[in-house]
């Protein structure tokens, strides 16, 4: 009995001790869990704001105490369900930009796609416009090509002081005068020389018939009086036509006479007052755009100037020299076909093909095959000299125009509005091409000046030119 106090005793302070333990525990966990509510209070977000709620709840008994003691007396606000069943709905996805989903390709093919369909709309309507005035623009860029030969002439007069109405009528004057007597030579030479002509023809082509026979081709006289038989039932059946043509010829006279007309009203303008006339067009151009403007108008017409002046030499040589080759081979009508071979070197590659041919085929029904064939070489020979050498020495650098935008043009310009269209296509084309160099050259030049300095041997080939108003 002596031994069981001391056992009492010792179970006694073990119990304590366990107790203490358990104490210690507990504080700890309460004060974990004090912590982990005031980070989610500090963060504030949606999921933790009941978190004060819980803990009183955990409380137990004290949480009716702590809601009365605020000093106020307000009652206690019911709780809300704990923050852990809250489940935040998902944020819906962002659409993308449609321009943004569209590849980068297919943009840049719609963008430029519009523009082409804007500037093919604004090119057939002024086509359409062109149509139907063709008259008076034909008359008007005729006048143009007339004042860039006789220009000249007109300045010249004026820098020894002949007043400028006076060297304007006198300029004008001379250069119809010219242009009529050359015309009217033509016809006078047609005209004295078709009987001949007529009776040269139908012995030539008696001979090319005999030589057709003769010839290795085999050609009966069978097919060839087919062939003639055929022709004469064409112009036979065609004979309604031939006479309706006849009759719209008085209406083309009607307006080539109107178009003569019109044309040498609008050189008289311009030569007499056509810087007046620049200024004013220049008035209709946008502010923005009429410095480029001003300064691209005088290299057009300086570019018109130098076409006009080098195609009237080159016209020149080639008909005198092809029409002494023709004279000398005793060709009829040298002289005319000489003239015909100037009017058509206006006509650039299309025009010297089409009068040196027909110099051929008079050769060759008048003077048999050798002198066609003596024709042809000399009409060759001086082609070559004029395409190599007349045309790059006389007209240079200031008409730049590949061939075969020449020969592209001229057969739209022929497509267009006939011989008119191809005899001002290229010299069209040659002004675009000068215009349009210049407006981009003159479009960079803000970037040149606001560039830094250039530096050593490069500072003089990218220095901006300085741009000059036109005289």
């Amino acid at each position: 009995m002596s031994r069981v106090p001391g056992w009492l005793g010792r179970l006694g302070a073990g119990l304590t001790e366990m107790g203490d333990r358990l104490n210690a525990r507990r504080a700890q966990a309460e004060k974990d869990d004090d912590f982990d509510e005031g980070d989610d209070f500090g963060r504030g977000d949606g999921l933790g704001r009941n978190n004060g709620t819980d803990r009183g709840g955990k409380d137990g008994a004290d949480a009716p105490a702590a809601s009365t003691a605020n000093g106020n007396g307000t009652p206690p606000q019911p709780s809300s369900p704990p923050s852990d069943t809250l489940v935040a709905a998902p944020a819906p996805a962002a659409r993308p930009d449609p321009a943004a989903a569209v590849p980068w390709g297919m943009r840049v093919a719609a963008e430029a796609g519009w523009r082409l369909l804007v500037l093919a709309g604004t090119v057939w309507v002024l086509m359409r416009v062109i149509s139907a005035v063709q008259l008076v623009v034909l008359a008007f860029v005729a006048a143009l090509l007339i004042t860039a030969l006789l220009q000249p002439t007109v300045a010249r007069l004026r820098r020894y002081g002949v007043p400028r109405g006076l060297a304007t009528a006198l300029t004008a004057t001379l250069g119809f005068v010219v242009m009529g007597l050359v015309g009217w030579f033509v016809v006078w030479q047609v005209m004295e020389n078709i009987d001949n002509l007529s009776d040269q023809i139908q012995d030539g082509i008696d001979e090319l018939q005999r030589w057709l026979l003769n010839s290795p081709f085999h050609v009966t006289e069978d097919q060839i009086k087919d062939i003639a038989k055929s022709l004469r039932e064409a112009v036979g059946a065609n004979t309604d036509e031939i006479t309706s043509a006849g009759l719209e010829g008085v209406t083309v006279i009607v307006e080539a006479l109107t178009g003569i007309l019109l044309t040498m009203f609008s050189t008289l303008f311009l030569l007499y007052d056509g810087k007046r006339i620049w200024q004013w067009t220049l008035k209709l151009v946008p502010a923005a755009a009429r410095p480029g403007v001003a300064g691209a108008g005088p290299r057009a017409w300086r570019t018109l100037t130098a076409y006009v002046r080098g195609t009237v030499i080159v016209a020149l040589i080639d008909a005198i020299f092809i029409g002494l080759g023709i004279f000398f081979l005793d060709v009829p009508m040298a002289v005319p076909l000489a003239v015909f071979i100037f009017l058509f070197a206006f006509i650039p590659l299309v025009g010297a093909v089409v009068s040196g041919a027909l110099a051929v085929v008079v050769a060759l029904v008048t003077q048999g095959v050798f002198t066609a064939v003596m024709a042809l070489l000399v009409v060759l020979a001086v082609q070559q000299i004029e395409g190599h050498i007349l045309q790059p020495f006389i007209l240079g650098r200031a008409v730049r125009v590949h061939p075969l935008a020449v020969v592209l043009s001229v057969a739209a310009g022929g497509m267009v509005a006939g011989i008119g269209g191809a005899v001002v296509a290229v010299p069209l084309v040659a002004v675009t091409n000068t215009v349009v160099g210049y407006l981009r050259s003159y479009s960079q030049e803000p970037a040149l000046r606001t560039s830094p300095v250039p530096r050593g041997a490069t500072a003089t080939g990218v220095a901006p030119v300085e741009h000059r108003p036109p005289s």
